[in-house]
């Protein structure tokens, strides 16, 4: 990780205090005898999803395909457009889709994803993922991860650690491309859930989802997340709202050297400039307590060399 040691691992990260903290981490944990060594086995790191690995401008993607299911469930069952959340999604009232927080957008989720076996779901989402694009960039949605990102998760993975997603979306959605997508397998995402339910169908063992949300991972339902799931406190935690700082909190207070990092959308000519406003990914107390906690605080605009893997032409 010196001048010496081989290419940059972080070719998109612009030389700065950032970058270099992030290798230096990375070299001392996953070295025998420094002495900030941590065995392999506690080197885990945990990234948030919308906004910190990919785009969640103008709307989360999730969002986006429920908006889409809602349109074909309603030319079927028009009695579902009596239900405010499926009124709102049909009129594309985004304001009054997120005056009902998180919970209302997993209520929405729930009426649009539900009723079919897990598996159907599935390929129901990758489908759309692979015809779905952007509405103003013109690019599928996996066409905007963040190119530094995805090196990070790269340099880790180098280094001996196990990278987990803790999302507040829904988590047999971002399961579907996240392997393909990160190099994260299905069995290492966490987020919000809808009840599902095993029973047959044509003789055939399924399980099946309910339209009704079981739990919603956001804020300090992460690291209850993260303790029910992986069993270990996380060394590194990434994320770039509001709804990370317990993450974060959870993972940086923990002995021996640590990591966390927020990312600050300040970038309004290569992404989106947003923070205390915003209805998605709002960061508000997150830019006064990321010194506090010796947080990294990340200007996209002067941290990041690139944003996407291929710059995406603007309409």
């Amino acid at each position: 990780m010196t001048a010496d040691a081989g290419p940059d691992p972080l070719p998109s990260w612009r030389e700065g205090s950032v970058k270099r903290r992030l290798l230096a981490f990375a070299l001392a944990v996953s070295t025998p005898g420094d002495p900030a060594w941590v065995a392999p086995q506690e080197r885990i790191a945990v990234f948030d999803n919308d906004g910190t690995l990919w785009s969640e401008q103008p709307m989360y993607v999730q969002l986006a395909f429920a908006l889409q299911r809602v349109r074909t469930l309603v030319a079927d069952r028009p009695e579902l457009a009596r239900h405010p959340l499926v009124a709102a999604a049909l009129d594309d009232d985004i304001k009054a889709l997120m005056g009902h927080g998180l919970e209302g957008l997993l209520e929405l989720a729930a009426i649009t994803h539900a009723g079919m076996t897990d598996a159907a779901f599935s390929d129901l989402a990758r489908a759309w993922l692979r015809q779905a694009r952007h509405p103003r960039l013109g690019v599928p949605y996996t066409g905007l991860v963040y190119q530094p990102m995805l090196e990070l998760l790269a340099l880790l993975r180098a280094r001996g650690f196990r990278s987990w997603i803790v999302t507040g979306g829904g988590v047999e959605f971002v399961r579907v491309f996240a392997e393909e997508t990160y190099g994260i397998p299905p069995e290492r995402v966490i987020g919000s859930t809808l009840q599902l339910r095993y029973g047959e169908e044509n003789g055939q063992p399924t399980v099946w989802r309910e339209a009704m949300v079981d739990s919603i991972n956001d804020g300090e339902a992460k690291p209850v997340g993260i303790a029910r799931a992986i069993g270990r406190r996380p060394i590194a935690a990434f994320g770039n709202s509001d709804g990370d700082l317990a993450m974060l909190r959870w993972t940086t207070a923990g002995p021996g050297q640590r990591l966390g990092l927020l990312l600050h959308h300040d970038d309004g000519e290569r992404e989106v400039a947003y923070d205390r406003a915003s209805p998605f990914g709002r960061l508000d107390q997150g830019l006064e307590l990321a010194g506090r906690h010796d947080w990294s605080l990340v200007s996209l605009r002067r941290d990041w060399d690139r944003i996407f893997p291929s710059p995406p032409t603007q309409d």
